[in-house]
């Protein structure tokens, strides 16, 4: 049970350092702002929850005493002066006043949860982009440095996080203003009782915090075991919803290979676990509800049961009867708010550890972008001094490699399957984060082109494009290149959203991608195997476009098949020139 108050200790300051960046931001004051305002707007109806059990206990007073010009008067008009009482406000203007209070309480929180939630998905999403976090995250290969579904981390567990933190806070924060404005009433209006001799003041007080206190306890003691197994719920659901997502993203290859029976297998696998672990949820809660459920039923009945004997030996009337039960609620229920609470507090603090998790590993993975090899972006030529690139498990694929490209040539690198030319396409890239050495980049512009390529929901211009607006390229400049590159049956289709990387074959893809390229006209254009789906006699046909239409490009292309003046083989944890070549 310690361990578990500990668990839950970690996570309310886990939650504040996911809060704290919004409240002290730029927009620190329209959020402390909406946030005073639902604070007060709960504490006002505490405020009027106070005068309502007065007016109950008024109200009951004056049936008793069969006084039917004070309860009309309760039920209609504004101001009533209830003898040796006071002026006590009407049932109408009582309840215009809540509901005003109610709906804006709940429309001002909500208007904060959008904004909290719009903040934290735009700076969440800056962090998880920025630096290549997102690569680097996708490189580590320790278990424990694997973050799963960031999508859903991002887009369900924020929205979890803001409403949720919201809801509890300032549910907690009415629950102790509500504690203290009653529990002086229920102090005065308990009287006192005398067991084995001693006298007891206001001891319905005493009643209702014994009662809330065992009943902390005992739910702890049932739901502890709910926050790791709604943790591990949202990343078993996440996991199956991905699975299924890769079934939408592969369904020719899949066809293709009559893969149906162990996808729908692993399918079946994969939601085998997230019954199982609902399953376990069922069970604990199905526990937890017990208790909680006949807690909150005998509370009901509770208070009556204690305070009857003060009734039948006529020293309360039956106002104070009605009053007594409706403060004892509210005392008892504010005492007992980790007990009404404990299934969303074990979600949020679920939600919290995801999200926090989520946060250290970004800026571990921010952290990696700043090893690796050095890469400057100066001179006229590619120059590789002196690197080292290695895996993310420490297994070197280069080792002290130093190499000078010079502008103005069309330069092929091959090598066997897994020597590292991927590898090293990536650190010239300047995205590699493991190894030693120097990149020194080519000034100018610089288009990458790996063997997958890929394209943005939208458009097939913004497709061709891309990573610039589509905006940049006109009609028929998108024509005259999908044309070159074999594509001028996509040119009526040019303003057609899609997934182009489904509607569109391998081959195409590839060809899409070399149109992109004819488009933006860098100076140097590295190719990863990027005419690796096309046969031969296209994929020479596309790079003859390529040097007819970019004269004064430098292309670096990495093949196992194509040929050029120069020629280098990466085999060994070396570069050199091929001995193909050579002969």
């Amino acid at each position: 049970m310690r361990h578990a108050m500990t668990n839950f200790i970690t996570g309310f300051a886990e939650g504040w350092s996911l809060a704290k960046p919004y409240f002290t931001s730029g927009e620190k004051w329209a959020a402390w702002g909406l946030l005073g305002a639902v604070i007060v707007l709960s504490l006002l109806l505490v405020a009027l929850n106070v005068v309502l059990t007065y007016w109950n206990a008024d109200f009951f007073n004056a049936i008793q005493a069969y006084d039917a010009r004070i309860v009309l008067a309760l039920l209609y008009q504004p101001i009533v002066r209830v003898p040796g009482k006071g002026p006590m406000p009407g049932f109408a203007e009582l309840v215009i006043i809540y509901i005003l209070i109610a709906v804006y309480s709940t429309y001002l929180t909500q208007m904060l949860t959008i904004k909290w939630r719009q903040w934290l998905t735009v700076h969440y999403v800056e962090n998880w982009l920025r630096d290549r976090a997102y690569y680097n995250i996708s490189l580590s290969q320790k278990p424990g440095d694997v973050v799963d579904n960031p999508d859903q981390r991002i887009s369900e567990d924020l929205n979890n996080f803001t409403a949720n933190t919201l809801s509890l806070g300032t549910d907690f924060i009415t629950n102790v203003v509500t504690l203290l404005s009653f529990v002086f009433v229920l102090y005065s209006i308990s009287g006192s009782i005398t067991l084995f001799g001693v006298t007891i003041q206001g001891y319905m007080l005493w009643v209702a915090a014994l009662y809330s206190l065992v009943g902390t306890g005992l739910t702890h003691l049932i739901g502890r075991r709910l926050v790791p197994l709604s943790f591990n719920q949202q990343k078993l659901e996440a996991n199956f919803r991905y699975r299924l997502v890769r079934v939408r993203e592969h369904p020719e290859a899949i066809a293709l290979s009559h893969g149906e029976a162990e996808e729908e297998a692993e399918l079946r696998h994969a939601f085998q676990f997230v019954r199982d672990n609902f399953w376990a949820i069922m069970r604990r809660t199905k526990a937890l509800n017990f208790f909680t459920v006949g807690f909150a039923q005998i509370a009901n009945i509770f208070p009556l049961v204690v305070i009857l004997p003060r009734y039948f030996a006529k020293k309360i009337g039956l106002g104070g009867l009605s009053q007594i039960p409706m403060v004892f609620s509210q005392v008892q229920g504010a005492l007992s708010w980790f007990v009404t609470s404990y299934q969303n507090l074990v979600l949020w603090r679920a939600t919290v550890s995801r999200l926090y998790g989520f946060r250290e590993a970004m800026e571990a993975a921010r952290a990696m972008a700043a090893n690796g090899p050095r890469v400057l972006a100066e001179g006229e030529a590619l120059v590789l001094r002196d690197l080292t690139l290695t895996l993310p498990d420490g297994r070197k694929l280069l080792d002290h490699a130093s190499l000078t490209l010079p502008p103005g040539e069309t330069v092929v690198i091959s090598g066997p399957s897994g020597a590292g030319k991927s590898t090293l396409f990536r650190a010239v890239a300047g995205i590699w984060p493991f190894g030693s050495g120097e990149v020194r980049q080519p000034s100018g512009r610089l288009l990458f082109l790996p063997q997958k390529p890929y394209f943005p929901l939208g458009t097939l211009k913004r497709s061709l494009a891309y990573p610039g607006p589509a905006a940049q390229v006109s009609d028929e400049e998108a024509a005259a290149a999908l044309t070159a590159c074999g594509l001028a049956h996509l040119i009526p289709r040019l303003d057609d959203d899609a997934n182009w990387g489904l509607a569109l074959s391998g081959g195409e893809q590839q060809r899409l991608a070399l149109a992109r390229a004819l488009l933006a006209r860098p100076h140097w254009l590295f190719l990863d195997e990027a005419t690796s789906a096309l046969d031969r006699p296209l994929a020479e046909r596309m790079r003859t476009v390529l040097r007819e239409r970019l004269p004064g490009t430098t292309i670096v292309a990495i093949s196992h098949h194509e040929t050029a003046r120069r020629h280098l083989e990466l085999a060994g944890g070396r570069i050199k020139p091929s001995l193909a070549a050579a002969e």
